[in-house]
C-alpha cells in the first residue's frame, strides 16, 4: 500500500510527519503514532527494544514532533541508541527524566506504571 506524500506530511517511512506540528513541545498522547508509543513504551519497559534502527525511528518522531534535541524522550532514545552501539552504560538520570517526562505527556498517571 503506497502512501502519498503532501507537503505538510513529509515522512522517510510509514509514519506520518506532521510539518505544521514541528518542535511545538505539545505532545498529546492521542496524536503519537501507534508504533511510536510502542517503541516509546517498550523504551521505559524492563526489556527495551534491542534494535538501535527501531530506537533511532522513536527518537526521530520525538524530535521532530517533541522539543528538538532538548525533548527528554529523544535524549533517551538517543542514549539507548548509544548504549546498544557500545555496550557501555546508560545514563540512568537521563532514563528518569524521560520516565517522568512521559508522566507530564500523559502516557501515564506515575512513572512506575511504565515500567
Amino acid at each position: 500500500m503506497s502512501q502519498q506524500q503532501t507537503a505538510d506530511d513529509v515522512s522517510v517511512d510509514e509514519i506520518p510527519i506532521d510539518i505544521s506540528n514541528t518542535q511545538s513541545g505539545d505532545i498529546d498522547p492521542a496524536d503519537v503514532p501507534d508504533e511510536i508509543e510502542s517503541i516509546t513504551r517498550g523504551l521505559a519497559s524492563e526489556q527495551p527494544p534491542t534494535n538501535p534502527i527501531v530506537v533511532l525511528k522513536a527518537a526521530r518522531w520525538w524530535y521532530i514532533h517533541g522539543k528538538g534535541g532538548t525533548d527528554p524522550a529523544f535524549q533517551w532514545a538517543i542514549e539507548w541508541a548509544r548504549h546498544l552501539a557500545t555496550d557501555t552504560p546508560s545514563d540512568v538520570e537521563r532514563f528518569d527524566e524521560f520516565l517522568e517526562y512521559l508522566v507530564t505527556v500523559g502516557f501515564a498517571d506515575e512513572t512506575h506504571e511504565l515500567r
